[in-house]
């Protein structure tokens, strides 16, 4: 049962109906005040616990309703002490047992005498049930402010049957009739999200078919050029997992060989960075304990990869997903980007070294050291030397973010990075950005195997640190032999290959500054994967 908080014994009394409360304004200034500011703290969608509430504002409001059944969806604004505010999305309702929610109310209300329980309405199958037909209808001009749109990949017409998905944590995610998936975006924005956006080009494009196609959405729309994504619904891929979970599990079946047939790890060498690979060209003593299927499994992810940004790539008429050049305009913006991160890991490092120990200590006192070496090289970056194109991306590119299903590859969440505004997210990219993502994935999944199972290996940390470098090159290796002949194949502009090892080395280390500030504020023991790897960049000569 949740834990209770201090209003949850109170009862809240109104003069009002349920489908006239969010017009009484003692409602709105209570529900603001004492109820909201401790029921949104407690919710795991909720991304402000890390700063200060001020008080929260209701920003909008909408009625969803049919002839049975009023619900209300709620655009929350939360201010911060630290002078920003965050956009939330909260639909609610109106119950009179709590066991229809399992306990989970939001808090107790009394309209005219009538004893109920407000509640997020998610929890609702009426609300469920409700919320599909409307987007099945696909009637988007049907409802006052509010668009349900039906997707080309929604061939149902009426609920059946829905449950949630329990992976999510800044979402809300909802299966409907085992066939589809309705993300519930819980952050909001004022502006058309990135996943929406992506999931219905590609869908409408139909080229790339390895990732859930579009199934419909709910926009609450302010005026005609201010709108704000509220769900996404997309096809239900099944799968096995995500593959993190599936490359961490056979890098660990891996690195037991290694241990158990006590392999002479010195004998292997690095392979030149960057440096294009085919499976047949992979050092037999390495293929002795580490699985020849990881790479054929690594080929057929570049594959999928490249596939889809050849689709990102290839549009010609919506100025949202046309190529672009480098320009001057974008320089300016990425370096002042970069600066601010930059100035932000550093200070962050520095107020965190005492949470590190052993070799992290080095590696942390190495970065701080030739802090001026990093900005030099962020600095470097110009446009005029660079002859490929940028395109829209995925922007948060890991293993986290592709299912696999039958050793295929299903990318998904084309949301973005976490930290970056909603504007700054669809800034086209070079697509290389998102190769030097699932770089850094690898490497993550090789050295948290390393990591997490070291009092089971025989060897040294020196030869256990030399065998993930030499798996991370042909890792690499094989990728890009795969990556880079697909998409040129296919005239997607990624330059040649002096621009291509630059611009991958620049967004690696880009990624690497960003990893490390994640680490450092939510599991500091593991900032010294994203530190070994800016240590190795910054050791790696221009």
């Amino acid at each position: 049962m949740p834990e209770e908080k201090d209003h949850i014994n109170d009862v809240f009394r109104y003069d009002s109906k349920w489908d006239d409360l969010l017009d009484n304004k003692r409602f709105i200034s209570e529900f603001c005040s004492d109820v909201l500011e401790d029921y949104i703290i407690s919710q795991r969608w909720y991304g402000g616990k890390a700063s200060a509430l001020k008080y929260i504002d209701i920003e909008d409001f909408f009625k969803i309703e049919n002839e049975n059944d009023l619900f209300y969806g709620v655009v929350l604004e939360v201010n911060f002490k630290e002078a920003f505010v965050q956009e939330y999305f909260l639909p609610i309702g109106l119950v009179k047992e709590k066991d229809y929610v399992d306990y989970n109310i939001i808090a107790r209300i009394d309209l005219n005498g009538e004893r109920g329980y407000l509640v997020d309405a998610t929890l609702l199958e009426s609300f469920r049930a409700q919320i599909f037909n409307k987007i099945v209808e696909g009637d988007k001009y049907k409802y006052n402010q509010v668009e349900y749109r039906r997707g080309r990949k929604c061939e149902d017409n009426a609920y059946e049957s829905s449950k949630f998905l329990n992976a999510e944590q800044s979402n809300t995610s909802i299966v409907f009739n085992d066939k589809y998936i309705l993300k519930f975006f819980r952050r909001v924005y004022t502006d058309q999200n990135p996943d929406y956006e992506i999931s219905k080009f590609l869908t409408n494009k139909g080229y790339f078919t390895n990732t859930p196609g579009y199934s419909g959405s709910i926009t609450l729309r302010f005026s005609n050029k201010n709108i704000m994504t509220l769900a996404l619904m997309q096809e239900l891929i099944p799968n096995q997992g995500d593959a993190w979970e599936y490359f961490v599990n056979n890098i660990v079946k891996s690195y037991s060989k290694l241990s158990e047939n006590k392999c002479k790890v010195k004998d292997l060498k690095i392979i030149e960075k960057y440096k294009q690979v085919g499976l047949d060209d992979i050092d037999p003593k390495l293929l002795k304990w580490f699985d020849r299927a990881i790479f054929e499994d690594i080929e057929k992810l570049a594959l999928r990869t490249a596939e889809m940004h050849i689709s990102l790539g290839m549009e010609r008429i919506n100025a949202s997903f046309t190529p672009t050049p480098y320009t001057y305009d974008y320089t300016v913006w990425l370096k002042n980007r970069l600066m601010y991160m930059l100035d932000n890991r550093i200070n962050l490092l520095e107020n965190n070294l005492h949470k590190l120990d052993g070799m992290m200590v080095d590696m942390a006192k190495y970065l701080l050291e030739n802090k001026k070496e990093v900005k030099k090289r962020f600095l470097d970056f110009d446009e005029s030397q660079l002859k490929s194109e940028r395109i829209r991306v995925h922007g948060d590119y890991h293993l986290g973010q592709v299912l696999v299903q039958n050793r295929d590859f299903y990318i998904i969440d084309f949301e973005g990075e976490p930290e970056s505004t909603i504007r700054d997210r669809k800034v086209k990219q070079p697509p290389l950005k998102d190769v030097a993502g699932m770089f850094r994935s690898f490497n993550y999944a090789i050295y948290a195997t390393i990591f997490n199972n070291l009092d089971q290996y025989k060897h040294s940390i020196d030869d256990l640190f030399h065998s993930a470098e030499v798996v991370y090159s042909y890792m690499v290796g094989v990728f890009l032999n795969t990556y880079i002949q697909k998409v040129q194949n296919n005239n997607l502009n990624i330059g040649y290959i002096n621009e291509i090892e630059f611009l991958l080395e620049y967004c690696l280390l880009e990624k690497a500054i960003y990893e490390l500030g994640y680490e450092l504020n939510a599991r500091p023991r593991w900032s010294i994967i994203p530190l070994k790897g800016i240590v190795n960049i910054l050791k790696t000569k221009q």
